[in-house]
């Protein structure tokens, strides 16, 4: 399992994806969101978490999207332009709002509520014409999740022309399924739209339960061998605090143990996480079962602290992590 691409260049990024981010209001107090009064503003949004992780540890990630003109689309862009995301194809979008979300504070790990302020906003009108060759190409590897395929037909067909785009020009590309059924009209629908797009991607990295619901299997070998036959190259569970298991065409397969975390503060964004650490550990050439290890490590870390990428490590701390792990 490796992400074999064309080689970096001066001009080369290591990854692009293509989502929407959203400013995020994160309570301070526990309690029913109405209640609440004192907020922390965040930024959210899946495909920037992994690309925020990339670029914390020294690869050139990218990311392309829509922003409203207003003060949460500057936020957007001050917070790109500070985690060193390129963000030339980011179109400022005058018709459009950027979209927010509000995130309950809650105890012992359980996962928060999150509400959503975001239909027909700026990042749901990319479409097609959003792509261009030059930008997406420069770009070793295309990392696509279901939360933009899931935010309207014209994002979904912006998504299958730049697989496809990346695909035919020697490019790699992972799938995310990361699944927000409340997006969508149906199940069925989500399911028989995410799994065209996952069949064309190199590396699925389902949770266990998203497996089982995009491929009606229990079992991680059953669920893998559901996308390889399809020609998928190689499929990662995520089995959350036991770790994380892949199979390979070829074969290849393991389960690599998860780390243990004494104290849960926010589950969101562990799933970026890890897929932070399995991609840049494949993008850096690593084995599997390193790139595994360490998306668990990362993972672990995302759930320690409140807020979707505020646990992600750049170089030195993933670096000083990991060496506590060996000690």
């Amino acid at each position: 399992m490796k992400l074999v691409s064309p080689p970096r260049t001066d001009d080369t990024l290591d990854l692009v994806t293509i989502g929407e981010a959203m400013a995020m209001f994160v309570a301070r107090e526990y309690g029913d969101l109405a209640e609440v009064e004192h907020f922390i503003k965040r930024i959210a949004g899946a495909e920037l978490n992994v690309a925020t992780g990339i670029a914390r540890l020294g690869l050139r990630a990218g990311w392309v999207s829509r922003v409203g003109n207003d003060a949460f689309g500057r936020y957007v862009l001050n917070c790109l332009e500070k985690e060193g995301i390129d963000h030339r194809q980011v179109t400022v979008d005058s018709g459009y709002a950027t979209g927010f979300q509000i995130k309950s504070l809650e105890k012992n790990g359980i996962d928060p509520i999150v509400q959503y302020f975001r239909k027909n906003s700026a990042a749901s009108h990319l479409s097609v014409a959003d792509f261009s060759a030059d930008y997406f190409l420069r770009a070793r590897h295309l990392h696509l999740t279901g939360v933009a395929a899931a935010l309207s037909p014209e994002v979904l067909a912006l998504c299958h022309h730049a697989a496809d785009a990346a695909l035919a020009a020697g490019r790699t590309l992972s799938f995310d399924p990361n699944l927000r059924p409340v997006l969508w009209p149906d199940t069925p629908t989500m399911v028989e739209t995410l799994n065209a797009l996952a069949f064309k991607a190199d590396l699925v990295l389902p949770g266990l339960q998203e497996g089982k619901l995009l491929t009606g299997h229990d079992a991680p070998q059953a669920i893998a061998d559901f996308y390889l036959e399809q020609g998928v190259k190689a499929v990662v569970i995520k089995l959350g605090p036991q770790g994380a298991w892949f199979k390979s065409a070829s074969g290849e397969q393991a389960t690599i143990p998860g780390f243990p975390v004494a104290h849960v503060v926010d589950t969101v964004g562990a799933g970026d996480g890890f897929a932070v650490g399995v991609l840049s550990a494949l993008l850096e050439g690593k084995a599997p079962g390193d790139a595994l290890r360490r998306g668990n490590l990362i993972g672990s870390l995302a759930v320690q602290v409140q807020g979707d990428s505020e646990g992600l490590p750049n170089r030195e701390q993933l670096a000083a992590h990991e060496q506590e792990e060996i000690s």
